[in-house]
């Protein structure tokens, strides 16, 4: 019996991408393994941190009961669960109608899954671009950033971040429908979505201004598309709050929202002024390792797709207020910014680039579950 053509391309797809699979399934495996022992070892549930804590249990309530719950801080705060976009908890609900789970570890599943799928992705793209080792390198730098341990929470990143790559590999291959669902369903899972969407039109709009003519019927039913999840969701919460602002004054009422950098800058500047000065040069450091990362893919001359994602991803990251432990974890989803590195990475003798790694993701494995075992949401 012959394979249908589909199937086939598939099967060749994943074949290729089996030592990126193995590789990130090995270094999130590490990084758990850390997290258990760490966590037995402090008499702490390294399940209930994964599961339980922070946005993973709003996202749980919002799949047990709805939309509708407030919180009400002392200071005039207000937390709204309209706050967090609906396809986690959506999908969280569907599986633990489905099969006998909690919310709690079908968010769990839908992480684990969504990861795999992320890192997929990920290869894909790499591999499109630079070949197939820097694929592989790419996915085994992005298991392994400092804050990789939340790809395996109940926290919608991983399942945010397989949407985006898989869009982004569809406008490169000129798969303009599939761009256009994949950035309406990621328009539904974070506000960030929001990059997805620049990165289909401003990439469509390129082509178009070069080629001097109209677009395909595919290309624009993507551009339209695209938008839909996002613009969905904000004017439900628009609808459900009786105003046009209506999202943005739920995250208002979380302290979060856009203001160029400024919280941001006065955080930084108070770090520096004060008994944290290290932190704060350490802080400085980091943000100027990722711009420099962005710049370099700039002059590496990447695909505009990328450069528009990982742009606005890392531009809504340091230009928004609100909890600033959570900006590694916001710029997360923004794999393209590590593609610099594994270019070189990839360029190593193969002994020597596992080597690295391995130290890498030992680190990794190490500061996630501080970090997790620490006192602040991540």
């Amino acid at each position: 019996m012959r394979t249908a053509p589909g199937i086939g391309r598939t099967r060749s797809a994943l074949r290729r991408a089996l030592p990126a699979l193995l590789g990130y399934g090995a270094i999130r495996g590490l990084g758990l393994l850390v997290l258990a022992v760490w966590a037995g070892s402090a008499g702490r549930s390294a399940h209930q941190l994964l599961s339980a804590r922070w946005d993973s249990l709003w996202y749980a309530r919002i799949a047990e009961h709805g939309y509708g719950y407030t919180l009400r801080l002392s200071g005039g705060r207000v937390h709204s669960d309209m706050a967090f976009f609906p396809l986690l908890p959506g999908l969280e609900r569907g599986l633990s109608a489905l099969l006998p789970l909690s919310v709690a570890d079908a968010g769990l599943l839908v992480s684990a899954v969504a990861s795999v799928a992320a890192a997929w992705g990920i290869f894909a793209v790499g591999e499109l671009r630079y070949g197939r080792r820097t694929g592989i390198a790419l996915v085994a730098l992005w298991a392994a950033l400092p804050v990789g341990i939340v790809q395996s929470m109940a926290y919608s990143e991983s399942l945010f971040t397989a949407l985006a790559a898989w869009s982004v590999y569809a406008v490169l291959t000129g798969r303009w429908v599939w761009a256009g669902w994949l950035a309406a369903l990621a328009g539904l899972t974070r506000p960030v979505g929001a990059a997805v969407v620049a990165a289909v039109w401003l990439t469509a709009g390129v082509r178009l201004w070069r080629r001097g003519r109209r677009g395909s019927g595919r290309m624009l039913l993507g551009v339209t598309l695209a938008p839909l999840g996002w613009l969905a969701y904000v004017a439900w919460v628009g609808v459900r709050t009786g105003s046009v602002t209506g999202y943005l004054d739920v995250q208002g009422g979380w302290g979060n929202g856009f203001d160029g950098g400024l919280a941001f800058g006065s955080f930084a500047a108070g770090l520096l002024g004060g008994p944290s000065f290290a932190a704060g040069l350490a802080l400085l450091a980091g943000v100027g390792l990722v711009i420099r990362l962005y710049l370099a893919g700039v002059r590496q001359r990447q695909p505009l797709p990328l450069l528009v994602y990982g742009g606005v991803v890392l531009g809504l990251a340091l230009t928004a207020k609100g909890y600033f432990g959570s900006k590694p974890r916001l710029m997360m989803p923004a794999f393209s910014l590590l593609l610099p590195l594994a270019v070189a990475l990839a360029r190593l003798r193969t002994p020597r680039a596992v080597m690295i790694m391995t130290a890498v993701s030992l680190v990794s494995a190490g500061y996630g579950a501080f970090w997790l075992l620490g006192s602040g949401p991540p």
